[in-house]
């Protein structure tokens, strides 16, 4: 028995539907397998006491390296300027890259953040557990300055004035 492609188009679809439905079939997709979750290693644990512990051991370093910049009285009711710092350290203590994440627009205050945390480089060795897969831990400080120029750490600050003086 033969077919009449020419009076009978709808024979001619139909059979390259059902030859491309028999290619399809015969093709399998099996996607790439997935370790089971008990297989993969848990992420690090960042237990925030020692993550706190080294924010405050690198706020001294930076107070130590910068005596005649700190401000030893409570920082005033009004700041001159807070800046915010991010800074990524390795894991020998050595400041990688730092920049001004957040600040008023004082550059004098910019640049003095910058600074004092330059000189205190480099910086206490971060705990292991700290560290990122390069072998870094990023952070964030606050530089909060008074009129006079003078700054304190938000990590080490005593409470602010309430009034304005």
């Amino acid at each position: 028995m033969t077919i009449d492609f020419v009076r009978y188009p709808r024979a001619l679809t139909c059979l390259a539907a059902c030859a491309a439905l028999l290619v399809a079939s015969a093709c399998t997709f099996t996607p790439p397998t997935r370790p089971a979750a008990a297989t993969l290693p848990p992420p690090a644990a960042v237990n925030s006491v020692t993550l706190d512990q080294y924010r405050d051991a690198v706020a001294k370093r930076i107070a130590e390296r910068s005596p005649s910049y700190l401000e030893r009285r409570a920082p005033q009711a009004m700041l001159r300027s807070l800046v915010v710092v991010a800074f990524t350290v390795d894991r020998d203590g050595r400041l990688v890259r730092s920049s001004v994440y957040r600040t008023n627009g004082d550059d004098e205050a910019e640049a003095t953040a910058l600074a004092t945390l330059r000189r205190a480089s480099p910086l206490p060795a971060p705990p292991a557990k700290l560290l990122n897969g390069l072998g870094q831990v990023e952070m964030m400080e606050d530089w909060l300055f008074n009129d006079d120029g003078k700054f304190q750490l938000r990590e080490l600050a005593s409470p602010q004035a309430l009034t304005f003086d």
